[in-house]
């Protein structure tokens, strides 16, 4: 699905060859047609946004964004796991789903970064990539919510992931993602406390008491094990779950 692809490209830093890539970037859009009218026509604005702005000022305002305000983290186990023990154990997990599907990530980026998870998805068919992005399906609507409440033209990505996704939100685990500190960018005091290390803890359970987040790992090494008796056909890989749930 191409589409994802676009939705990737447009989350990624913005460079020269982004900004003046518009044309073959509607092309996609208009081609599959599978984003309805109003998030595509969002998702276009962001790329006419893109294309008007100087490319120093496209890149600063990123930077303000996603790499300097922690509550617009592109980094979903930022969101889920936070700075508990649990996080590097769910990036090997999530690597391992990336081989065990033939994808190896040309980038440096850690694999839960949400540019390289959805060219990851484009690589899927379209059903098992629609699942696959509606896992983590609280945090693109806490992300949007955050983006609209800047007036920010990235908002309409997560738009569109959240009309793709087509999942059922879990209504604590939106509530708890909703609760978090939100500063904004020149705000360094907020910002230096929303930054501030978190306590991590051991024993079984004990990360996520801490911080609120769910058994994604154990549920991506389950994705790679099909349930007795439910062996997938040959070529066809057991399916990836990705999913926040509220402990507590």
């Amino acid at each position: 699905m191409r589409t994802l692809k676009v939705l990737s490209a447009l989350l990624t830093y913005p460079t020269a060859e982004l900004m003046t890539a518009g044309p073959e970037l509607r092309a996609v859009l208009e081609r599959e047609a599978v984003l309805p009218k109003r998030e595509r026509s969002a998702v276009e604005a962001l790329i006419a946004d893109l294309a008007a702005h100087d490319l120093y000022d496209a890149q600063e305002r990123y930077i303000l964004l996603f790499d300097r305000t922690r509550s617009l983290s592109l980094h979903l186990f930022e969101h889920v796991h936070g700075e508990s023990r649990d996080r590097g154990q769910a990036m090997v997990d999530l690597i391992k789903v990336y081989e065990d599907g033939g994808f190896t990530p040309t980038t440096k980026e850690l694999p839960d970064f949400l540019p390289l998870f959805l060219e990851y998805a484009a690589t899927r068919a379209p059903a098992e990539a629609l699942e696959l992005i509606g896992q983590p399906g609280h945090v693109f609507v806490a992300l949007r919510e955050r983006l609209a409440r800047r007036s920010s033209p990235y908002e309409g990505i997560f738009a569109a992931l959240t009309a793709l996704s087509r999942t059922r939100l879990n209504a604590a685990a939106l509530a708890a993602l909703r609760a978090e500190a939100d500063p904004e960018p020149d705000d360094l005091e907020a910002l230096d406390a929303a930054w501030e290390e978190e306590e991590v803890t051991f024993g079984p359970g004990s990360a996520a008491a801490a911080c609120g987040t769910d058994v994604l790992a154990a549920r991506l090494r389950q994705a790679n094990r099909p349930a007795p008796g439910m062996e997938p056909p040959p070529g066809q890989r057991p399916r990836t779950t990705i999913t926040h749930r509220n402990a507590g």
